[in-house]
């Protein structure tokens, strides 16, 4: 994401493409979704949840379009420079009147050749893993470009604060639960942050302890580059599929044993906000398109593969959050559902209770340094001048310190999950979501006909390719944007 063309890396057929685009959209927004549907309504969960779902569907192809446009400009310029030096090798006469001919007749036929060359249908092949920062260099200005990192940063930010936070969070319930019930949390018991947890100790302490011990721990990888991650992440995606498995069977079972609590509102119009923001963020996957879509062998009908996927993936919302409304009451339901599961009279094997209590600590924290290095190395794009280099103090300790203590102390503050999942998705999620690839899309086509031709088809162009559906996704966002502002303002009058 730091904005350069970077290796494609090993191939993988289309189907293993869909997994991973999976797998990355399904993550920690997925945990904090049952909350959101209890509180809005299940029938206004499952309307905002598929429309947001078909235009994240929209915003994605217009991001494939502009990768594929991209590419064209990428593979003419190497045209471009393999002809220039061809033509000057081919150059050895001295004469000046067979260099005066030569480039005229260079110069007559070069529009031919380069239309025929630019009607290729191989220029708009998606080969080079050009990231949104290198697109945005290439198709906005540099006020756009400025605007394109800081919106990516503070949806790092976001990121962090929500990790940092979910992290001591969930060990706090776990831990402070075995100390007062050895079966987890009752049904109905509602704690406080100055509720004891351990002797003196309240839960809110435990859990800036818990904050001190995740920073120390996962902060210093902030100062260094993490590599090697492969193993890791396969780790985690199996252990979290493992969970939401396990959690969505033991809700089906419980249901279907009539033992169900929850009875939701058809619609509460007072947690649209929170939802709508939870639901942009579990749908987040266009800044990480480029890694995903480059390496897949066959890009033949990589459209509809996309479109399966967002199928499943919507598939797969409904069943856990519908599961989860319907099996706890929704007063009950906790900021990270995992949670939820802590209880004796619904999980009896004590190491399943832990291993769902314990699941976001570890999954949340293999991937926290992997976006703080991200984020610390789109600090350095951002001030970065063409061949200019930073200071050692600069490169290996302030980017670092400035990456890693704002979220930190976020979470210090609070660690109201929900809000934090919801203000991230609401703003810097609309930015990434909806404005930056409309605008990316908007910008490829009009370089496109300019460089190539009004009759240049881009092989990869989004089936919404009218220019409706790029000013239908802005005036989307920007309704948004006024809304949920308008929602906070409206909420903390009232408080």
């Amino acid at each position: 994401m730091a904005g350069e063309i970077t290796e494609t890396g090993e191939l993988y057929s289309p189907y293993v493409g869909l997994v991973y685009m999976f797998n990355l959209i399904v993550g920690t927004g997925a945990l904090t979704m049952p909350k959101a549907f209890a509180t809005a309504g299940w029938l206004v969960s499952l309307v905002l949840l598929v429309f947001l779902g078909f235009m994240s569907f929209v915003t994605t192809t217009f991001v494939v379009e502009a990768m594929a446009a991209a590419n064209a400009q990428l593979h003419w310029k190497r045209m471009e420079n393999h002809q220039e030096e061809e033509d000057d090798d081919s150059s050895t006469a001295s004469d000046s009147d067979v260099l005066v001919q030569d480039n005229y007749e260079r110069a007559e036929k070069r529009p031919i050749l380069s239309v025929q060359r630019r009607g290729s249908p191989n220029l708009f092949e998606i080969t080079d893993r050009v990231e949104m920062g290198q697109m945005a260099s290439m198709f906005f200005n540099k006020v756009g470009v400025n605007l394109f990192y800081f919106c990516i940063i503070i949806y790092l930010y976001g990121d962090l604060a929500i990790y940092a936070a979910a992290v001591p969070f969930s060990l706090m319930q776990v831990t402070c639960a075995m100390g007062n019930d050895s079966c987890g949390v009752e049904a109905d018991t509602k704690y406080n942050d100055t509720d004891r947890c351990w002797g003196p100790l309240r839960r809110v302490d435990a859990y800036r302890i818990y904050l001190a011990v995740f920073t120390l721990l996962l902060g210093p990888f902030t100062f260094f580059d993490v590599q090697k991650t492969k193993y890791l992440q396969i780790l985690t995606s199996l252990m979290r599929w493992i969970a939401f498995a396990i959690m969505i069977v033991l809700a089906l079972v419980r249901i279907g044993h009539g033992r169900g609590e929850g009875h939701p509102p058809l619609a509460d119009f007072s947690g649209v906000r929170n939802l709508f923001g939870v639901c942009v963020y579990s749908f987040m996957c266009q800044h990480s398109l480029p890694s995903l879509v480059t390496p897949v062998s066959s890009k033949r009908h990589l459209t509809r593969l996309v479109f399966l996927d967002y199928v499943l993936i919507l598939a797969f919302y409904g069943l856990l959050s519908f599961t989860a409304i319907f099996c706890f009451q929704g007063d009950s339901l906790l900021d990270m559902y995992t949670l939820n599961f802590a209880r004796c009279d619904i999980v009896g094997l004590a190491a399943v209770r832990f291993f769902l209590g314990l699941f976001p600590v570890f999954t949340i924290s293999t991937n926290f340094p992997i976006i703080a290095v991200t984020l610390r190395n789109n600090w350095k794009t951002l001030f970065h001048r063409e061949g200019g280099t930073y200071p050692w103090v600069v490169d290996r300790v302030v980017f670092p310190t400035i990456t890693l203590l704002p979220p930190v102390l976020v979470a210090f503050c609070t660690h109201d999950l929900e809000s934090l999942v919801g203000i991230t998705g609401a703003y810097a999620g609309t930015g990434i979501q909806y404005v930056i690839p409309a605008f990316l899309v908007y910008l490829c086509r009009r370089d496109t006909q300019l460089a190539f031709g009004f009759g240049t088809i881009n092989k990869h162009r989004s089936p919404f390719r009218h220019t409706f559906w790029v000013g239908f996704v802005l005036l989307w966002a920007f309704s948004c944007f006024l809304f949920v502002t308008a929602n906070i303002v409206l909420s903390e009058t009232k408080l």
